[in-house]
């Protein structure tokens, strides 16, 4: 087969329009053409009176040879079918241990059943059922499990958010992890769609099944049961000890996958403990903000607004100031809802999410502030996680004091003067907001850039001018704080045996890129024994 890329087709385009321009590109006849298969479907908005999709298909042709000689290669050029395969599994005296069961656990732990090796996931939070009854309890009654919440349970922060699948990493395990969310449950669309996204009504059946998969394949998933220290002889890896139910319990093994996401602050403090080498990373903080999504549409779309082939419109902007920061939009929701994310009492901390029919009234997105270490005020390796604390339980006092967010409407904010009334953009943060200037609750360098920088963004999007836009805080668990020292066989550089694995171990960002760690952490537990 051969891919032809970039070809234009309007939006109410069907398989025959689709084959039509097909041929028109190769200048086969129809009858040349066997199968064609779409690979890539993207929005093309950049002009808003001739929205389209750009594609890119492979083609089964009885004159690939032809076509490739008459098209440029940049259009046209042979399939590329590489595809990851699961590496075989070895005899281990111990069976392999991973912490945490978000992307980055999931696939590990995947990819060792898949092996024969037989894992056992140690997840402090519970299974997605269980976890949805006590994110409500919290978001209607106040009450937060500090083990089981937005960020700890089955499917790690994610299953709470967009489902957004967009990386900016290469790499062939890629392709493995969308078509593994197929085989689970996910939208085949995934497969193609430029900037794909499962939604978090359908990622929680994905990751059900897949947990089923690992259990079947003879693997374990231990719920409510928190890491807490581990064991070491000569040097290396020997036990992994958790607490349930308020009793310690210990595993056997040569091998921990430390894969316990960006929130986990009592296990960074154990292994700081513990000695093991870590350092300062950089992330960013700042707010949540929301618009009308029927804005958002006719800002990017144009007359085509209401079109039904198109999605809720998604975008994503960066502006740089002259003192060096930055300020962009983040993990932005279409059609979505900012989400009660605290995993810690006495802290309010936003997050956004969407179904997977992106049909909420609102779009948001994170209004995010590049964050250094020179901006943590301390040499003390967790300072990043303490500012991110220090902003958390701050916006929990100008909230209120009970889990109540504080909000700005963005005209009053670009003005220093608190708000009293909102306009037509109404807050879908649970449990309930407060108005409360951002001052109150970010820090100078944070809202100083926010002021300067929504403006900037409003030449950019038309809709950022709105006055009634919310500002909601505080958005602060962008990334890891924090990054746990690897070596080049993926083994911390303290102990043998122990994988700093994805997100909260600074080497993701996202589901995929945690996913693809996840599976790298797994091949090298094999490759390591």
């Amino acid at each position: 087969m051969i891919r032809i890329s970039d070809i234009t087709l309007p939006l109410d385009y069907n398989d025959d329009i689709l084959k039509a321009a097909v041929c028109r590109i190769t200048g086969c006849k129809p009858t040349e053409i066997s199968e064609i298969r779409l690979v890539k479907r993207s929005v093309d908005a950049r002009k808003k009176d001739n929205v389209h999709f750009t594609a890119s298909v492979e083609v089964k042709a009885s004159s690939e040879g032809k076509i490739l000689r008459k098209l440029p290669k940049n259009k046209a050029d042979i399939a590329n079918h590489d595809d990851y395969s699961v590496p075989n599994g070895r005899n281990l005296n111990k069976r392999p241990v991973i912490v945490g069961f978000g992307p980055a656990g999931m696939f590990s732990a995947l990819i060792l059943a898949r092996s024969g090796m037989k894992p056992v996931v140690l997840e402090r939070g519970l299974d997605c059922d269980s976890r949805i009854k006590a994110i409500e309890k919290f978001h209607n009654d106040r009450i937060l499990d500090t083990n089981c919440n937005v960020q700890f349970g089955e499917g790690g922060a994610g299953t709470f958010s967009d489902g957004k699948l967009t990386t900016g990493i290469k790499d062939i395990r890629i392709r493995y992890v969308f078509k593994t969310l197929v085989e689970f449950g996910a939208p085949e669309e995934i497969l193609y769609l430029a900037k794909p996204h499962i939604g978090t009504d359908l990622l929680r059946n994905v990751i059900k099944n897949i947990r089923k998969e690992i259990i079947n394949l003879g693997g374990d998933v231990i719920f409510g049961a928190r890491f807490t220290d581990y064991g070491i002889t000569n040097g290396r890896i020997s036990s992994a000890i958790y607490e349930k139910n308020g009793v310690n319990q210990e595993i056997e093994t040569d091998s921990i996958i430390l894969a316990i996401g960006h929130s986990a602050r009592d296990t960074f403090e154990m292994l700081h403990g513990k000695s093991i080498d870590m350092s300062q990373k950089s992330f960013a903080m700042g707010v949540r903000i929301e618009h009308l999504q029927s804005e958002v549409n006719k800002s990017l779309y144009g007359k085509f607004h209401n079109h039904p082939a198109l999605s809720a419109a998604d975008y994503k902007y960066v502006v740089h100031l002259p003192d060096g920061r930055s300020l962009y939009t983040f993990c932005m929701c279409p059609g979505g809802y900012v989400v009660a994310s605290a995993s810690e009492d006495n802290s309010v901390v936003t997050n956004g999410m969407s179904l997977f029919a992106r049909d909420g009234l609102n779009a948001n997105s994170a209004l995010l502030v590049n964050t250094n270490p020179s901006d943590f005020g301390s040499d003390y390796v967790l300072a990043g996680m303490e500012l991110q604390r220090k902003i958390e339980k701050a916006a929990f006092i100008a909230g209120g004091s009970n889990y109540d967010a504080p909000v700005s409407l963005t005209g009053d904010f670009l003005k220093g003067v608190r708000s009293t009334a909102f306009g037509n953009v109404k807050p879908t943060y649970r449990p309930g907001v407060k108005f409360a200037r951002p001052e109150e609750y970010l820090p100078d360098f944070i809202s100083n850039t926010l002021r300067e920088g929504i403006p900037l963004i409003a030449h950019k999007a038309d809709f950022f001018k709105a006055e009634d836009a919310i500002i909601t805080g505080a958005e602060t668990r962008s990334s890891s704080p924090v990054r746990i020292n690897r070596n080049d066989k993926l083994m911390s550089l303290s102990v043998k045996g122990l994988y700093p694995c994805g997100e909260g171990a600074g080497y993701a960002g996202g589901i995929v890129s945690a996913a693809v760690d996840g599976l790298k952490c797994g091949e090298a537990v094999i490759e390591n024994g």
